[in-house]
C-alpha cells in the first residue's frame, strides 16, 4: 500500500522518483537545499507529466492528482514522518555521508533508508549510520518514468526485511527489480554500461569514428534504444566520470579508468544535456 516518501534531491533522478511515486499514490516530499532547485525539480515533473497527457497515456485529472501529492521543502527534518526515504544527491561519498548522518538522527526507527547511488558501495554509505541494516541501494534509471528497471543493492549489513521492503516499494512504482547480493562498486548495470561507454569514448577520442556513428552502431547493431555517448549526455558526463572513477578506485581495473576526453569535458563544463553540450549539442 502507498505510504509516505521523502526524496532527498530534486535533480533529474530525484524528480523522476518523486513523479513515479506520486503517480502510484504515495504522498511525496521532495527536498533540496535551495528553493531554486525545488522549482526546477517541480517544473521537470510538470513537463514530464504533461508529455504523458499529450500522448494520451495520462488524463489531465491524473496529472493534477499526481502533482497534488508532491510537496517541496528545504528542511530535511520533513523526512521524520516518512515510511521511506530515497537519497538522490550528488554522486559523492562525502555528500552522501552528510545526508545519511542527518537521516539517521531524524528518521523514525522503522524508516527504510535507500540510496540511488549508481556506483558507490552501499556498505560505505551505511557505515555512518547506527542502523546499517535499514540501508539499501535502490538504483533507478533515467528517465525514471520511462525506464522499468530498479537495481536493488544489498550492503554487507542490509537486513532481509529491508531488502524485501525495498522490492515492495519499487514494484509498487511499477519497476522490475534485480538484486545485487555482493556489494561491489558499480554493481551490475553501471559496470556493464561503464565498460561499453569507456571503450566508446576511447574510440571517439582516438578518431576511429564519430559520436553519431558509434551510437548508430550500438543502436542498429546491438538493438540499444540509445547509443552509449547519447546515454552519457542524458545522465551527465560528470556522473559517468565519477562512476567510472569510483569503480576504478575499488578494482584497479584499467578498463574503468576515465578516458582523458571525459575528464577534459567535465573541466570544460560540457556535461551533456543539462549544460547544452556534451558529445552532442542541445538547444
Amino acid at each position: 500500500m502507498p505510504g509516505t516518501l521523502t526524496v532527498v534531491g530534486a535533480g533529474l533522478m530525484g524528480a523522476g522518483i518523486a513523479q513515479v511515486a506520486a503517480g502510484a499514490g504515495w504522498q511525496v516530499t521532495m527536498r533540496d537545499v535551495t528553493p531554486d532547485a525545488l522549482v526546477r525539480g517541480q517544473a521537470a515533473v510538470e513537463r514530464s507529466l504533461s508529455r504523458f497527457v499529450r500522448k494520451g497515456t495520462l488524463s489531465s485529472d491524473e496529472r493534477d492528482a499526481t502533482l497534488a501529492r508532491i510537496t517541496t521543502t528545504t528542511d530535511l527534518d520533513a523526512a521524520a514522518a516518512s515510511d521511506v526515504v530515497v537519497e538522490a544527491v550528488f554522486e559523492s561519498l562525502a555528500v552522501k555521508h552528510a545526508v545519511f548522518r542527518d537521516l539517521d538522527r531524524i528518521c523514525s526507527p522503522g524508516a527504510l533508508l535507500a540510496t540511488n547511488t549508481s556506483a558507490i558501495p552501499i556498505t560505505k554509505i551505511a557505515a555512518v549510520t547506527e542502523r546499517p541494516e535499514s540501508v539499501v541501494g535502490t538504483h533507478f534509471f533515467s528517465p525514471v518514468p520511462m525506464m522499468m528497471l530498479c537495481e536493488l543493492v544489498r550492503g554487507h549489513k542490509t537486513g532481509d526485511e529491508t531488502l524485501q521492503r525495498a522490492r515492495d516499494f519499487a514494484e509498487e512504482l511499477g519497476k522490475t527489480c534485480i538484486v545485487v547480493t555482493r556489494d561491489v562498486a558499480g554493481f551490475v548495470t553501471t559496470r556493464l554500461v561503464s565498460a561499453l561507454v569507456v571503450e566508446a569514448i576511447r574510440l571517439h577520442e582516438s578518431g576511429v569514428a564519430s559520436a553519431e556513428d558509434i551510437d548508430t552502431a550500438c543502436r542498429l547493431g546491438f538493438g540499444h534504444v540509445m547509443g552509449p555517448l547519447a546515454t552519457v549526455d542524458l545522465t551527465g558526463v560528470d556522473v559517468l566520470r565519477d562512476a567510472t572513477a569510483t569503480i576504478y578506485a575499488e578494482t584497479g581495473d584499467p578498463k574503468f579508468f576515465p578516458p582523458e576526453e571525459l575528464a577534459r569535458m567535465v573541466d570544460a563544463g560540457d556535461l551533456g544535456r543539462k549544460s547544452g553540450r556534451g558529445f552532442y549539442r542541445y538547444e
